[in-house]
Order: C-alpha cells, then sequence, then structure tokens
C-alpha cells in the first residue's frame, strides 16, 4: 500500500495537547469558514488521537487538506494499552505522523532506535511520517549542529530503501525555538535544511533526496511565516501554538503559500 503524497510547501499544525472532540469540531467550522486549502498548498492538522475523528467529520474533505496524528507506536495490534498503531490511525482519517519530535524525545526519553521503528511502520501502513530533528540550545553553542541532526536523520532512516526515503518528510526543529517566542532566522533554518538536504541526497540519489520536503517548526506566527518559507530548502512549516487558533493558521497558510511561490527555487525535478 502507498502513503498519500503531501506536496510541497506544506504548513502543518501540531495542536499537541490541546482541543477535545468539541473544541476540534468548533476549530472544523471556523476553518472551513476561512477555507485556506487550494491546489498550491498542503495544509495538514495534526490534532490529539483522541479529537481526530471529530475534526474529520467536521471539516471534510477538500483538495489539498490532510490530517495526521502526532506519534503512532510500531507494532501492528497488541497489548500495548495508552498507545495507538499506524495502521489505527490510517482508518480513523490520518494520512500522516509526526515521529521524533522533541517533546517525544526529551520528555518521554523516546530513543533514535525507537523512531527507527515508528517511520518504518508508519511507511509499512502507508502513511506519511514526519520526521522531526534538532538540537538543543547547548548543541548549537558547541557548533554541533550538523552532528546532532545529521545522526538524528540516519539514525532514523537505518535500513530504507531510497524509494522509502523519498516517501517521508522531515521536520527542522531546533528545541530551543520550540514553544519559547524565540525563532530561527531565515539564515538559521537555510543552514540546517541545506545540510538535511545534503545528507538526504547520499542516502537516496539526487533526486529522491531533492524530492524530500522539509519543514519548518519553532515559534512559527502569521508575521514570521513568510520570510522563513521563502529561505532556500525550507519546503514548509511545522506550526505548533499559532496554530490552536483557526483565524492565526490559515492566516499563515496564505502568507507561507504566496511566499512560496515568489521565492527562486531550485529545480528539483530536473534534478539528475
Amino acid at each position: 500500500m502507498e502513503p498519500n503524497t503531501i506536496p510541497a510547501p506544506i504548513v502543518a499544525g501540531n495542536w499537541k495537547m490541546h482541543k477535545g472532540p468539541n473544541d476540534a469540531r468548533a476549530f472544523g467550522r471556523r476553518l472551513a469558514e476561512l477555507a485556506p486549502w487550494h491546489d498550491d498548498l498542503s495544509l495538514v492538522l495534526i490534532p490529539p488521537a483522541i479529537s481526530l475523528t471529530a475534526l474529520v467529520d467536521e471539516i471534510g474533505t477538500h483538495e489539498g487538506l490532510y490530517f495526521g496524528v502526532q506519534d503512532i507506536y510500531w507494532k501492528e495490534q497488541g497489548a500495548f494499552t495508552g498507545e495507538i498503531s499506524a495502521a489505527m490511525a490510517r482508518d480513523a482519517g490520518a494520512a500522516v505522523t509526526l515521529v521524533g519530535h522533541s517533546e517525544r524525545r526529551h520528555i518521554f526519553g523516546e530513543t533514535n532506535e525507537e523512531t527507527r521503528l515508528k517511520v518504518a511502520a508508519a511507511l509499512a501502513a502507508g502513511i506519511t511520517p514526519i520526521l522531526c530533528v534538532g538540537e538543543t540550545e547547548q548543541e548549537r553553542d558547541a557548533g554541533r549542529v550538523a552532528d546532532v541532526i545529521v545522526a538524528q536523520l540516519d539514525a532514523a532512516l537505518a535500513g530504507l530503501q531510497p524509494d522509502e526515503i523519498g516517501r517521508c518528510i522531515v521536520a527542522y526543529e531546533p528545541v530551543w525555538a520550540i514553544g519559547t517566542g524565540r525563532n530561527a532566522t531565515p539564515q538559521d533554518a537555510a543552514a540546517a535544511h541545506g545540510i538535511l538536504k545534503d545528507r538526504l541526497e547520499v542516502l537516496c540519489g539526487t533526486r529522491a533526496g531533492r524530492g524530500v520536503p522539509i519543514l519548518y517548526g519553532g515559534s512559527v506566527k502569521p508575521d514570521n511565516a513568510a520570510e522563513l518559507i521563502a529561505a532556500d530548502h525550507v519546503d514548509g512549516l511545522l506550526v505548533g501554538g499559532a496554530s490552536l487558533d483557526p483565524d492565526s493558521f490559515a492566516a499563515i497558510a496564505a502568507a507561507a503559500a504566496a511566499a512560496y511561490r515568489k521565492a527562486p527555487r531550485l529545480p528539483e525535478s530536473a534534478a539528475p
């Protein structure tokens, strides 16, 4: 089974532990009024798993609109209380899943090996993994950005075939910028994304590597979305707190879509 294809530019909203089913329905009603989806932007909503079905039912199907979950377990089924499998997520309407978000890594102790298992499980179930990587403030200050994010990328994608890697999405989320109000500059994002693009080309070839979308996440807001997505190698945005308000999220989507259309891009499709 092939996963859903989520083309760039992408604006994804990670609600984290906010909004139960009733609040999700209210969000969906307002977002439907704003109708920010169109054919040159992929919009991804990632609510808590308990609210996914309510949100899907409220909004319905629209071109360019996708739904996701914030985490999965790598087993198909079994005695794993509190977990959900990739197949369950897909059955509930998810086209994507986050994997390895910094909060999963740093609060819940998720390891690189666990991210690898989750990426593989998502691909096997036909949903697209959004693999999150990023350095802490201490690692950045020590000049270890490249070492950290490449190690996380390599570990999560280990054992995959080039075509499988080509079906993933990567999100660069510097830990020091998540929920802090301090975001990376466009230059910071471009540099980190360039490192990741180069490594993806090594792992799966030039064409497939350049085709893997890389999102920036970390204190994204309506007033900085355009400059961030216009940076080199930035194919989309992973939005946290600002995605909880439908008007704010729609504004980010509109700004990102307009800026992405204007920004010069490498000719990915022409890559050898």
